[in-house]
């Protein structure tokens, strides 16, 4: 896949974070999870409809720095942009909906359990998605996390497991996200 616009954003407390941008479209921003990786594979699929913006976490570090990365990246990527988290990415993406930050609709696979005051403070829409050879705790925490957000949905891909395959995630992100416009 060919690389992306290449970008970088300075973060409020002056950190810089750099960005990759693939596709014209509607914005989306990819929050990859803990492993660091930025869902190249999943925004090369996407960006045939979609301006998708990825960029590099800090890793370890506090939540509140994260959620102003993640506020840095959402105002290069434009007005509306949808964000879409993977485990830990997920987690940042509702904390960052949860912070008020100007989210479209959220979409997350996967994500580690959230309080429940936090998952009240989410507005956006939000597609939870797990896999359905993923273990019957990560499934059912799934459906909990469903449940406790007000305007969420579940979807359950067969087959997959935490590792999604982006073939299979592609199509039923760009499907919530058509409706979500």
């Amino acid at each position: 896949m060919p690389s992306g616009v290449r970008g970088r954003v300075v973060s409020r407390d002056g950190t810089e974070i750099a960005y990759e941008r693939y596709g014209d479209g509607r914005p989306l921003v990819l929050v990859g999870g803990a492993d660091g990786g930025t869902g190249r594979a999943l925004a090369g699929l996407l960006a045939r409809r979609f301006s998708v913006v990825t960029y590099e976490r800090r890793g370890a570090g506090a939540v509140e720095r994260e959620i102003e990365d993640l506020a840095a990246v959402l105002a290069a990527a434009g007005p509306g942009a949808a964000v879409h988290g993977t485990e830990t990415g997920g987690v940042l993406a509702l904390a960052g909906a949860a912070a008020g930050l100007p989210v479209g609709a959220v979409s997350v696979y996967e994500p580690e359990p959230l309080a429940d005051g936090l998952l009240r403070a989410v507005h956006a829409r939000v597609l939870v998605v797990d896999g359905g050879a993923s273990p019957a705790k990560t499934r059912q925490a799934a459906r909990a996390l469903t449940a406790a957000l007000p305007r969420a949905r579940h979807r359950t891909l067969t087959g997959q497991t935490h590792e999604v395959a982006p073939h299979v995630l592609a199509p039923v992100l760009e499907e919530f996200l058509d409706e979500s416009a």
